[in-house]
């Protein structure tokens, strides 16, 4: 599993959604920041950096390539979350009964990158 080894938050007052920002530090060595804390009307979630296009819309610019790994880095990032702020923010990921999938994530083909075959 990915090993993250520091979340660091940085609260957002005055917003209708955005709650915070926060960083991740994966095993040591590799920052990937500008993920977004959002409140919505199931409760707390979180979206990777992305950038706006020419057309309005965004896209993703670091991203996990299974629902796995987003899963754990959200439980990471709202647990920190928390811990930064009092706010109750993994409800949503508990009362689950089975793991949502996220219908945007792009395999890892989809993504430019061939899996190695096992010799």
């Amino acid at each position: 599993m990915l090993n993250i080894t520091d979340v660091r938050i940085a609260k957002i007052d005055g917003d209708d959604k955005l709650r915070a920002f926060a960083s991740i530090v994966i095993e040591d060595g590799f920052l990937v920041g500008d993920l977004r804390v959002l409140e919505g009307e199931e409760g707390y979630f979180v979206t990777m950096p992305s950038k706006r296009k020419r057309d309005g819309s965004y896209k993703d610019i670091a991203f996990p390539l299974n629902n796995e790994v987003r899963e754990h880095i959200e439980r990471k990032v709202l647990l920190a979350y928390e811990t930064a702020t009092g706010h109750r923010a993994l409800s949503r990921m508990e009362s689950e009964d089975s793991p949502t999938v996220r219908p945007d994530l792009l395999s890892v083909e989809e993504f430019g990158f061939t899996p190695k075959a096992n010799p």
